[in-house]
């Protein structure tokens, strides 16, 4: 019987240890294809004679502190007002809805399109939110940005023009952190994620891999959504799930490591567990759904095998 215990156990400690390896081997590769490809810079095909109507999504949830401040943020983009259109996606159950609505009245009489859809069935949450308004949008293109997010004045004049090439799907920005000095934990945050975002997805793009979309900071090609079949919200990561379903139908995705989208860090450890363990499950929940459609595709096996 104690030779069965010990057996089990060196089992258990060797495939602790394979898993390990791998982890750190794959890891080294990650910083192999950085360094690798980190002057192979993505430039935009052309420039577009005339700028193409985009619909900046906004959605949120009970997010009163923030409004404001984001609709200024994007009533601020260096872009044709005729062009631009404001969509907020509101599922709120507090005063963040009046707010929206009167922020909304109030970009109204300063020129810009802006309407607020507010839902009182939060079926899919996010994802049901993103669905029904994509139907409505007047953009062909689509800025997707969370509440606590704070885009730059230039975003949309350095991301739109790669959309000349009519392969692209979507343009991903890479993350900032208005708050990485607040305290231990924000700081922290900041290292790791920079990690993710400035090197892990930075190696995967130039390196022809899959890579996805960060749920927010990017826009997508409208077309593309409906092409894959549109957002689907049976994970909790509905943002990975659409990428890979997209990447698989043959369109391509830039990822723009210099193109910085600040944004704020979970303050403390409840709001980061909550964030990690979403991310965490909504993996695994993408894994279980598209793995094997991921290796019966035409893709590189190389893609596969990061996938």
């Amino acid at each position: 019987m104690s030779l069965n215990y010990n057996f089990i156990w060196l089992l258990c400690y060797l495939l602790v240890l394979v898993g390990l390896a791998g982890y750190g081997f794959h890891r080294l590769s990650i910083v192999y294809l950085y360094w690798k490809n980190r002057n192979n810079k993505p430039q935009p095909k052309a420039r577009f004679q005339e700028l193409p109507v985009v619909t900046v999504q906004l959605p949120m949830f009970n997010e009163k502190f923030v409004v404001d401040r984001l609709l200024e943020s994007v009533a601020a983009l260096d872009y044709p007002q005729d062009r631009l259109e404001i969509q907020i996606l509101d599922d709120s159950t507090d005063d963040t809805t009046e707010q929206c609505f009167r922020k909304v009245e109030e970009l109204k009489s300063r020129g810009f399109d802006a309407v607020c859809i507010h839902r009182t069935d939060r079926t899919g949450f996010k994802a049901g939110a993103l669905e029904a308004a994509t139907k409505t949008a007047k953009g062909e293109f689509l800025l997707i940005l969370d509440a606590d997010f704070v885009p730059e004045p230039d975003l949309l004049q350095k991301t739109i023009h790669f959309f000349t090439d009519e392969n692209v799907g979507l343009v991903q920005t890479r993350w900032g952190h208005i708050n990485r000095e607040y305290n231990l934990l924000t700081r922290i945050q900041g290292m790791y994620l920079d990690g993710h975002f400035a090197m892990e997805q930075t190696a995967r793009n130039r390196s022809g891999r899959f890579f996805t979309f960060n749920g927010t900071a990017g826009i997508w090609r409208k077309c593309v959504i409906g092409d894959a079949g549109g957002w689907s919200h049976d994970t909790l990561t509905e943002d990975m799930d659409l990428s890979y379903r997209v990447q698989l139908k043959g369109w391509r995705f830039i990822y723009l490591n210099d193109v910085v989208t600040p944004a704020e860090l979970p303050v403390d450890m409840d709001g980061f567990k909550s964030q990690q363990h979403r991310w965490t499950k909504g993996s695994i929940q993408v894994c279980q759904k598209i793995l094997l459609d991921i290796w019966r595709s035409n893709a590189p096996l190389k893609a596969k095998v990061e996938a």
